[in-house]
Order: structure tokens, then C-alpha cells, then sequence
């Protein structure tokens, strides 16, 4: 469908819009289809761990062992139905959080701009399109300024394609021919234009694309293939154990069938069967946990890495301040200076010192120009002013209602004739309009830029430029940010706007103030702590940088700014000298969009883990370099947001830093159900070889061993994923990037505990073997001492240095009662009968229950013990750093 020029001009009625999307329905392109129930719990077979057990289960069949075979498929059954149950929850909320951050577009409708949800698009709704922009639908081009587009994932040119409203291609041209659309999915490089809708969803050109094929599984997070890996090693290495011993016990003469069944409890017990899952539900807990914290994740690689994060170069605008402009002051071309009163959206304000009727002259010139180079918008709502656009824009606006001026009647009467919008390449942005009965060019930019385009300062001579210099400085040294405005008069319109920007004449300044957001300063603090390098990467003054950077903490006072121009020397003159200049500051201003790029470049190669955070679309290169990128939710264009590992829904630095905070415990948990599942079963295996070594009969059957892992372990490792924080993740250094998950700390207290808890079990057994308690109320009682070790050493598990007794016992509620649960199902399947029979149970006295528990009890004091002798190791080591 497609609409005449003068509906597209004036777009469509809401009412309109609201019919066509029923017929139509929404705009958006064919999904991969997310998995079914039937799918995700016949996938739950697909792991090594799995078909080691099925094959044990066969061969018990075989052998005539019914019960252990049909109960060996009973728990493969119970555990494909709860990673079931936790896979489709974590697909639930995977694409709840992918709805969180929509894509937005500029519309035209009932006569006036507005921003709505790319997915409420309709056909012959009239958009509006500036650099940045994805390309919301199929659109016919009827205005196209110095529009480049990168159509790349449809045509594979790498080359950005220019569009043209002048010429009407046929629609069933090659589509890098049709130079007046813009294809759905594509993105806007620079430049502006405007068209109406005539293809939407499925029927765009990228729509037919998709729905040809399914989108690929999402690649696994680097840490859930390392730990896969692990246990796959560990399964490959249980089955070589498992042969070593075959050949050893029939060599013997043992028998088969008590050999196989020796293989069998071996390799359950060494078999970590519930981590994948429980790495699955950790780290979809933190992506929702972040999403609290305004911090949405879109790659769940993000989670893992962000905990690593070394260094964060920080954009200025937005995330370290409010974003909310003002002009405080006002700087003419002869000095003369004047306060403007007034904060943000506000439109009344005063002038001080009353101008003279010469200056008034002037000051209505310098508002036009920031009225007319301007692409923003003020409306008023029932809640009071807002602005659409750049916020220097909206406050060169208000600027002008402060001193009586309608932005909108003077849009009318100046008529625009030609314009070149602000790309931060060019560092300014220009007009052409009808004014004083002649043509007039107005430019705004920074104060450098504009000055090397004047010739004459109204009549002043060249020392003018300096001393406008200077007030520049000075202006930027007290915080401000200082934009420049110039004006041309010329005798006809241009038809290259660009060839007439020289000889221009400066009219003023204008000093903008945006307020430090005031959780900044506390989350830089806390960046500090833990050792995190914070850097601010920014278009800005030098000096208005180093202001701010003072006032944050991040930066001395003997800590200068690097600038663009340095940045381009230190290049020519080789790496050693763009190391020493990279590695000199933390405060980077005048940057190019490239240029930053190049600086997270130098931070990697010098080991640092860097995340980054950009809302435009020169950022996406810096995005894509970075360990993680990050970008803005609000402001963020949407190749910005496509570049990211991460959004950041209210744009502020503070939920960054509750990202890398949330990323740490993440990591944390995950470490705690590893070292959990780890140790108890190396403890099973250490209690077996025990008993192998000094002849005793098998202390656990298989099926016991599976009731273990699987039942009462496996209700309590999902609770510890639920970790809350322990309150000291943001004062340790990060860990190093390539840090293996079974560092020194964890192969120590994994084989501490393994050791005693495997120690602990095997004398309990032989003991009562050697007073002449039957083999299996010896089992029942090792089985129950068991299921009471894995109670105790989950609350070790809690944290690798804390103290148990200095953790809130309530504070993972569902640890406290998984842990009931957990014994509360071994005890009720004492008193089950048939699953009684099964497991070989039997009820126990609560006198020979509460002997075991103190048994059991030791655990924590020698966990204690380890806990207390590496806080005093880790005490030494850092008086002797001192």
C-alpha cells in the first residue's frame, strides 16, 4: 500500500494506524520458533553423563538386575523432567528480557513527529530517519540528505549505498539498484530522510529472507563448554578407571557382576549429573537479577564477562551526567557576558545584566541560530514540557522561549532552504533559511571548529579569535560545555551548503551546564574498590572533561587530558609512544569515533578486560572491539544496541557497576555449586576406593549413589544458585580473564573436603562392619551420614572465605529449605514402602540420627580451619606487599 505525497507528508491518523496494524498485524520479522516442551525434555538425553548411565541401566537389565535398572531410569526420567521444567523457564525469560529493550522509530502521524515501537509500524506511515537508525520497514524514499545506508546482510556490498528521492527505480530492480528505498533491518550510516511504508514484517525483502530458514541455536556461554568439557574429561577418565579396575578384580577372579557394579558407582559418583542444569538456571537468575538493575542482558556471554571487567571506558553525556542541558551563560563576540537563569525544561528565566539595546540585537541573532541549526523538539504534555532530540538541541530551544522566541512560528517564518545535520565527524551542524528579508547560513559546533571557519569577529581583529579562546577555556575549566554559533549572509541559496561554510562571522557562545548524575561519584568509589580503572572517553573541551573528572574521583590534579590530535601523533610516531599516552590518563576528550576504538584496542593488548559503553552509531566499531560492549537504552541508536552485549535501560553509570557486581556473584554461585557437586562426589569416590583398597564389600550401591546425586544433592544445588551477594564482591580485584574455574583455592578445598568427608564415611562403615552390624544397616546408616554431609557442606559452599556463622542463615531462604527438604525426602523414603525395599532402607533412631549429625558437624569446623588459615595467609602476603 502506498499513500499520496501530501498524506505521506502529513503521515497517517493514530486511528488509521490502529485499523491497519489489526489487518496486518504487527511488524516484525518470522521468530525461530522457540522449542517445545516435547523437544526441550527429549534434548535433556543429549549428554555424556546421560548415556553413561542408560548404558548402565541396560546392562543391570542384562545382568538380571531389574530393580537397579528400572530405577536407574526412573531418576534419568525425574532429572530430564527438572532440567525440562528449568530450560523452558530460562527460554521464557530469556525472550521476556529480549522484549524489554524495543526498537523505536520516528513517525509521523496526526501532523506531528512521535516515537513508537518499531512493531507498531504500519503501511504509509511516514518515518523519519537520521544516522543510527535501523531502518524500521521497507520504505520509499521521498527525502534524502547525504543518506548513506549499509545494506551489507541483504546485497553483501561493504560499501555503504547512497540513496537518492529523485529517481524512481522499478521494484523489481536488483536491490543494490534501488537507490530510493531503504530496506527493513538496514542501517543508516549518516545523513537524514524521510519516506511512507509500503512493506512491512514478513513481506519486507529481509522478511522473505527469514522466513527461508530457522534461526541457529544460541552458542553456550565460554564457561558452560569449559565445565562441559571438564566433565566429559571426567567421564572419559572414570572409564578408563572403570577398565584399570575390570581388569585388575578378574584377574583376581572377582566376580563380573560385582565388578560392573563397581564400574557403575564409580562413575555416578564421579559424574557431576546436575551442573549443567544448575549452570543454566545461575545464570538466567543473573540475567534477571541484572534486569532489576536496569541492566538487560543480550548475550548471555555478557554475564560471565562482565564480572572479569578490568576497565571501563565510560561515555560522558547520559551516563555520567543527567543529560539534561542548560545554558547558564552567554558570551558574545566582544565579550560581553550574561547568566541565564533556569534548570532543564524550564522556559522562564532571566537575563543578568539587563542587555544594552546593541547586545539585544546580537542575542536575537545567536538564538536564531540555535534555534534554526536544530533538529529538536519541545512539546507540552499533561506532565509538563518535554524535548525529542539532542539535548543540546532542546536547550538552545528553551534558550530561545527564554527570550520570547516560538520556535515553531520562527521555523515557519525562516523558512529552512537547506541544511547539514550534526554528525560528530564534522563536530557542527548547519542551516540555510529565509531571515531579514535575505539568506542567511547558521552554524553551531564547538568553538574550535567554528573559529577556523570565521574570518572576522564583527568587525574585530585577529587577536579577537584569541581572546575568544581564552573565554572558551576558561569557561571549560569551570565545567561548562561551550558551543560556538556563526552566521553567513549570502545572495542566493547554495546548492553545496558545505562549499559556503568559510568566511563566516562568529556571533557568540554559549556555556551549557549538565549536572553530575549523583550516584556517579559513589559508583566511580566503588569502581575503585574493586579495582576497576574507570576512563571517560568524550567528544567535549579538554578541560570541561577534566572538570568533571575531577568532581568524579577520576582523575589528580596533575592528571591532563588526552586529546584527538595527541592520539594522531602518538600513532605516527609508533606503539611505544600510543602506549605511554593511553596508559597517562583516564580522562580522553576531543576523541574521534574511530579514535576510540584505537584506545580500547591499546587497553586490550595491554591485558586489560574492557568494557564499553557508546549510544551512537561511530561507537558500534569501539562496541564490537570491547570484551563488553555496552549501550544506552534511552539514548542509544539502534546499531549502537544491536553492537552491545548489553543495554542499559536508564542510561547511568551506577547500573553498570551493579552489572559487574551482579556478573561477580553470578560467577561466584557458580563456583559454589561446581565446588558442591565436585567434592561430595569425590568424596563418594574416595569413600569407595576406601573400601576397595582394604577389602571391604561396596559401602554404596549404585542406586544409592544416584539417590544421592540426583535427589537430596540435587534439591539443594539449584537453592545455592540463589545466592544473594556476600557483600564484599566490589572490594576484591576482578579475577583474571583467563583465571581457570579450578584455580588454587578450589582443587584445595575440594580435596580437603573430599578427603574428610570420604574419611569420615569410610570409618563409620568399617566400624560397624567390625562390630557386627549387618552390610546393610551399615550402608543405611553411610547412606544417611551421607545425605547429612551434603546438608552441612552446602553451607560451606555458601563462600569461599566467609564464615558460616557470619552469614545471615535467612538470607537464601531457599537454601534453608531445600536443606529440610533434602532430608526430610531421605527420611520419608525410610518409611515408603516399595522405594524403601529399593534404596534398601531402614528407619533410624533420632539417638543414632543425632550421633551421625555430630559426625557430620566436623565438616564445617575443618572447613572453618582452612577458611581461617588462608585469611591469615592472605594477611601475611599483603603485609609483605606493604
Amino acid at each position: 500500500m502506498e499513500n499520496t505525497a501530501a498524506e505521506s507528508h502529513q503521515g497517517i491518523t493514530s486511528s488509521e494506524a490502529a485499523v491497519r496494524l489489526l489487518e496486518s498485524g504487527p511488524n516484525e520479522l518470522p521468530e525461530r520458533k522457540p522449542p517445545g516442551l516435547p523437544r526441550i525434555f527429549l534434548s535433556q538425553f543429549k549428554s555424556p553423563f546421560i548415556y553413561v548411565l542408560f548404558a548402565a541401566a541396560v546392562v543391570s537389565w542384562a545382568l538380571g538386575q531389574t530393580i537397579n535398572s528400572f530405577f536407574i531410569f526412573v531418576v534419568l526420567l525425574i532429572n530430564a523432567l527438572i532440567g525440562t521444567i528449568q530450560e523452558y523457564s530460562a527460554e521464557r525469560a530469556a525472550a521476556a528480557l529480549r522484549k524489554m529493550v524495543p526498537f523505536r522509530a520516528t513517525v509521523v502521524r496526526d501532523g506531528k513527529a512521535m516515537i513508537i515501537n518499531t512493531a507498531d509500524i504500519v503501511c504509509g506511515d511516514y518515518v523519519l530517519l537520521a544516522s543510527g537508525d535501523r531502518v524500521p520497514a521497507d520504505i520509499r524514499m521521498s527525502a534524502a540528505q547525504d543518506l548513506l545506508v549499509d545494506e551489507s546482510m541483504l546485497t553483501g556490498e561493504s560499501m555503504a549505498t547512497v540513496k537518492d528521492d529523485s529517481v524512481r527505480m522499478p521494484d523489481d530492480a536488483p536491490l543494490g539498484d534501488r537507490s530510493d528505498v531503504c530496506f527493513a533491518g538496514t542501517v543508516i550510516m549518516s545523513g537524514r530522510g524521510a519516506g511512507a511504508v509500503f512493506a512491512t514484517g514478513a513481506i519486507t525483502e529481509i522478511g522473505k529472507i527469514a522466513a527461508d530458514f530457522g534461526a541457529d541455536d544460541e552458542v553456550k556461554p565460554p564457561l558452560l563448554q569449559r565445565v562441559e568439557q571438564f566433565t566429559l574429561r571426567i567421564t572419559y577418565g572414570i572409564l578408563i578407571m572403570v577398565a584399570l579396575i575390570f581388569l585388575i578384580t578378574v584377574m583376581r577372579g572377582d566376580d563380573l557382576a560385582a565388578v560392573f557394579m563397581l564400574g557403575v558407582a564409580l562413575a555416578v559418583s564421579a559424574i557431576p549429573e546436575g551442573l549443567p542444569a544448575a549452570m543454566t538456571v545461575a545464570l538466567a537468575i543473573g540475567m534477571r537479577r541484572m534486569a532489576h538493575h536496569s541492566v538487560i542482558i543480550r548475550r548471555l556471554l555478557a554475564v560471565e564477562s562482565l564480572g572479569s571487567c578490568t576497565y571501563i571506558a565510560s561515555d560522558k553525556t547520559g551516563t555520567l551526567t543527567v543529560n539534561e542541558m542548560t545554558v547558564r551563560r552567554i558570551v558574545l563576540q566582544d565579550g560581553s557576558a550574561f547568566d541565564i537563569s533556569g534548570e532543564g525544561l524550564d522556559l522562564h528565566g532571566q537575563v543578568t545584566p539587563q542587555p544594552a539595546s546593541g547586545h539585544k540585537q546580537r542575542l536575537d541573532l545567536l538564538c536564531h541560530a540555535g534555534l534554526l541549526a536544530n533538529e529538536a523538539e519541545l512539546e507540552r504534555g499533561e506532565d509538563g514540557w518535554s524535548g525529542q532530540g539532542d539535548g543540546v538541541d532542546v536547550a538552545l530551544l528553551v534558550l530561545a522561549r527564554k527570550f520570547g522566541l516560538q520556535y515553531e512560528r520562527e521555523r515557519r517564518v525562516c523558512q529552512q532552504l537547506g541544511s547539514i545535520p550534526y554528525e560528530s565527524a564534522n563536530a557542527y551542524s548547519a542551516s540555510v533559511n529565509r531571515y531579514a528579508g535575505g539568506y542567511e547560513i547558521f552554524l553551531k559546533g564547538s568553538v574550535e571548529r567554528l573559529l577556523a571557519m570565521c574570518s572576522c569577529a564583527h568587525g574585530e581583529d585577529a587577536s579577537a579569535f584569541q581572546r575568544i579562546g581564552e573565554q572558551a577555556n576558561a569557561l571549560a575549566k569551570s565545567g561548562y560545555r561551550v558551543l560556538a554559533l556563526a552566521h553567513r549572509r549570502v545572495e542566493i541559496v547554495p546548492a553545496e551548503l558545505d562549499e559556503f561554510l568559510n568566511d563566516l562571522e562568529f556571533i557568540g557562545m554559549v556555556a551549557m551546564i549538565d549536572p553530575l548524575r549523583p550516584e556517579a561519584i559513589t559508583a566511580v568509589q566503588d569502581c575503585k574498590d574493586a579495582r576497576i580503572k574507570v576512563a571517560m572517553i568524550t567528544g567535549d573541551h579538554p578541560q570541561t572533561a577534566r572538570a568533571l573528572a575531577l568532581q568524579l574521583g577520576l582523575a589528580d590534579e596533575s592528571m591532563e587530558p588526552v586529546t584527538g590530535s595527541q592520539i594522531r601523533q602518538a600513532t605516527a610516531s609508533g606503539p611505544a609512544a600510543m602506549r605511554q599516552l593511553i596508559n597517562s590518563t583516564r580522562v580522553f576528550a576531543r576523541i574521534e569515533p574511530h579514535q576510540k576504538k584505537q584506545i580500547v584496542e591499546q587497553l586490550i593488548e595491554e591485558g586489560e578486560f574492557v568494557a564499553v559503553t557508546g549510544d551512537g552509531v561511530n561507537d558500534a566499531p569501539a562496541l564490537s572491539q570491547a570484551h563488553v560492549g555496552i549501550a544506552m537504552g534511552m539514548r542509544g541508536t539502534d546499531v549502537a544496541r544491536e553492537s552491545a552485549d548489553i543495554i542499559i535501560t536508564d542510561d547511568n553509570f551506577s547500573s553498570i557497576v551493579e552489572g559487574i557486581k551482579q556478573g561477580r556473584i553470578v560467577y561466584s554461585n557458580i563456583r559454589k555449586v561446581i565446588f558442591l557437586l565436585i567434592s561430595t562426589g569425590a568424596a563418594e569416590i574416595a569413600l569407595i576406593l576406601f573400601s576397595l583398597m582394604f577389602g571391604l564389600p561396596l559401602p554404596l550401591f549404585p542406586l544409592q549413589l544416584l539417590w544421592l546425586n540426583l535427589v537430596t544433592n540435587g534439591v539443594q544445588h539449584i537453592a545455592l544458585v540463589m545466592e544473594p551477594e556476600e557483600g564484599h564482591e566490589l572490594k576484591r580485584p576482578p579475577r583474571a580473564p583467563n583465571e581457570p574455574i579450578f584455580n588454587r583455592l578450589m582443587i584445595e578445598r575440594v580435596l580437603l573436603n573430599a578427603v574428610v568427608m570420604g574419611c569420615l564415611a569410610f570409618a563409620v562403615f568399617s566400624w560397624q562392619l567390625n562390630n557386627g552390624v549387618p552390610e546393610s544397616a551399615a550402608r543405611n546408616m553411610t547412606l544417611l551420614l551421607m545425605v547429612l554431609f551434603e546438608n552441612v557442606h552446602v553451607l560451606n559452599s555458601r563462600s569461599e572465605t566467609l564464615s558460616v556463622f557470619r552469614q545471615g542463615v535467612f538470607s537464601n531462604r531457599f537454601l534453608v529449605v531445600a536443606i529440610f527438604c533434602a532430608q526430610a525426602i531421605h527420611i520419608g523414603a525410610m518409611y515408603t514402602p516399595g522405594l524403601r525395599e529399593i534404596l534398601q532402607l531402614e528407619p533410624v533412631t533420632l539417638h543414632q540420627w543425632m550421633q551421625l549429625l555430630v559426625v557430620a558437624l566436623l565438616l564445617i569446623v575443618v572447613d572453618e580451619l582452612h577458611k581461617y588459615w588462608r585469611s591469615r595467609q592472605a594477611g601475611v602476603q599483603a603485609g609483605s606487599a606493604a
